[in-house]
C-alpha cells in the first residue's frame, strides 16, 4: 500500500469490495496479500497508485534500510523500482532518493510507476556501469544506500521453477565478481554514520554471506549491525540473527538474504 495514498485499512476494504480476497502480511506493515491474481492492473485502486505489486521480502527490505525524512538515500540497482516506490513512502516523499540502474529498458519501466505514485523525491539516473563519474561527484554523501545486488534469483524458484535449470557453476562465479564490485562501488556513496544494505534474492552462501564476509575484509571502515537489532528497531516481528534470511517454506515470501553494513568513519 502505498502510504502518500491511502493506508492498509482502506485499501484492503476497496479490495474486498471489488470482489478480491486478501488479507494483511504478517510481516510487512504494509502489505495486503492476495489469495488469487486478479487483474489488478485495470482496478481504479492501482491507475490511481494507492497500492503497487510487491513481494512482502522486498517490502521489509525497503524497511530495514530504514530511510527517514530528508535524507539523501540511493537504490543502487533499482531496475523497474520495486523498491524505489517503497523507499520514497518511507521517506514521506522529502529528501533526495536516486534509482541507479545499467538499464534504460528497466528504468523506463519505473516512469509509469513513479507517476501513479504521486513520488516527487526520485532521481531515476542511468548509468554506464558502478564505477559511472556519475555515481563518483555522490561519494560520502549518503546516509543510505540498498544494493539488491544482480544475482542467480534462486530465492525466486517457487514463482520460477525452471531457473534451476539454467544456473551453473561458472555463473555463481561470475556473478559473485559482479557482486563484490557493485557493493565496493555503492560503499564509497555511504557517509560515516550511514547504512548500506546488501540483498540478494538468492539462497546460495556465495552470493551472501562470501560476499558480505569479503567486504568487510576488504573495508575495516565498515561493521555489520546485527538484523535483530534493526527488526527490533523497526518493530518487525521477525526473528533472525546477524543476517536477513526469508524462505518460502517458512515466511511464505520469495527467498531473500540482506546485510545490514554501517559506516563507523
Amino acid at each position: 500500500v502505498n502510504t502518500l495514498k491511502s493506508d492498509r485499512e482502506t485499501a484492503e476494504a476497496a479490495l474486498t469490495h471489488a470482489g478480491i480476497i486478501c488479507e494483511p502480511t504478517p510481516f510487512s506493515p504494509l502489505g495486503l496479500r492476495m489469495h488469487k491474481k486478479p487483474a489488478l492492473q485495470n482496478m481504479p485502486i492501482f491507475k490511481e497508485g494507492q497500492v503497487e505489486v510487491q513481494d512482502e521480502g522486498s517490502q521489509l527490505l525497503a524497511q530495514v534500510l530504514g530511510a527517514k525524512r530528508g535524507e539523501m538515500v540511493a537504490d543502487f540497482c533499482a531496475g523497474a523500482g520495486g523498491k524505489t516506490l517503497a523507499l520514497g513512502a518511507w521517506m514521506r516523499n522529502t529528501g533526495r532518493l536516486y534509482a541507479f540502474d545499467v538499464s534504460e529498458k528497466r528504468l523506463a519501466k519505473l516512469k509509469p510507476r513513479l507517476a501513479r505514485s504521486g513520488l516527487s523525491n526520485v532521481h531515476p539516473v542511468l548509468i554506464a556501469h558502478e564505477n559511472d563519474a556519475k555515481i563518483k561527484r555522490l561519494a560520502g554523501k549518503l546516509d543510505r544506500v540498498l544494493v539488491d545486488a544482480p544475482c542467480s534469483g534462486l530465492g525466486t524458484l517457487r514463482r520460477n521453477p525452471d531457473m534451476k535449470w539454467r544456473q551453473h557453476e561458472k555463473d555463481i562465479e561470475e556473478l559473485n565478481a559482479k557482486q563484490q564490485a557493485i557493493l565496493a562501488s555503492a560503499a564509497r556513496l555511504v557517509k560515516p554514520g550511514g547504512r548500506l544494505v546488501y540483498a540478494t534474492c538468492s539462497l546460495l552462501d556465495e552470493e551472501n554471506q562470501t560476499v558480505v564476509k569479503a567486504f568487510l575484509s576488504a573495508h575495516p571502515e565498515f561493521s555489520l549491525r546485527p538484523m535483530s537489532e534493526i527488526l527490533s528497531e523497526q518493530k518487525l516481528s521477525l526473528s533472525m540473527g546477524d543476517f536477513l534470511q526469508l524462505l518460502p517454506h517458512r515466511q511464505q515470501t520469495d527467498g531473500f538474504f540482506a546485510a545490514a553494513l554501517e559506516r563507523q568513519r
